[in-house]
């Protein structure tokens, strides 16, 4: 005797969300890590956030990017950073952050996906659904890479680099909540 199995309700994708507005955003010191920094219009939540990660089950120093957009429990995707003469794809999934899900990856901070953000002009950085960032130009993202690379503060990447000392935020006057 065979029975009919009821059929399963197909599941969808989120609709997706607009692109942000992103005049006036800035890189910026994250109050929560001197390994941190994040991106977005002083006052709003941040957009973006990049942090050095040490495991160790990771072989190198890290890079994590966080984009706070609203994920699918479960999802995946590619997210893009194109810009500087690159392009860079990350493997994101979609990560549990307090009560929401948000899209977070990682890869080695020597790895060519970041080369995007080394660079001195705007670049941007796009989920599937969630939108595109444009990242205005700052040499914070480039110095905390480094610093990630050579197990160093960002403040000592910047001097390393001679950057100048405007874009090296006071972690205090962190112009973002996350």
């Amino acid at each position: 005797m065979l029975r009919d199995m009821p059929e399963a309700e197909p599941t969808f994708a989120s609709e997706p969300l607009p692109s942000p507005e992103t005049e006036g955003a800035v890189w910026a010191l994250s109050t929560r890590s001197d390994k941190r920094i994040i991106y977005g219009v002083p006052g709003d939540p941040a957009l973006l956030a990049l942090a050095c990660i040490e495991s160790p089950e990771a072989s190198a120093p890290q890079v994590e990017i966080s984009r706070f957009a609203s994920a699918d429990e479960g999802a995946g995707a590619l997210l893009a950073l194109v810009g500087n003469g690159h392009i860079g794809r990350i493997a994101v999934d979609a990560s549990e952050v307090g009560e929401d899900m948000f899209w977070q990856g990682s890869l080695d901070a020597s790895d060519d996906a970041w080369a995007p953000l080394l660079g001195p002009r705007e670049l941007t950085s796009t989920v599937p659904g969630a939108g595109m960032v444009t990242l205005n130009p700052s040499a914070l993202p480039g110095l905390l890479i480094k610093a990630c690379q050579d197990g160093t503060a960002i403040e000592e990447a910047a001097v390393a680099e001679d950057a100048p000392p405007e874009e090296v935020a006071d972690e205090e006057a962190s112009p973002l909540p996350r």
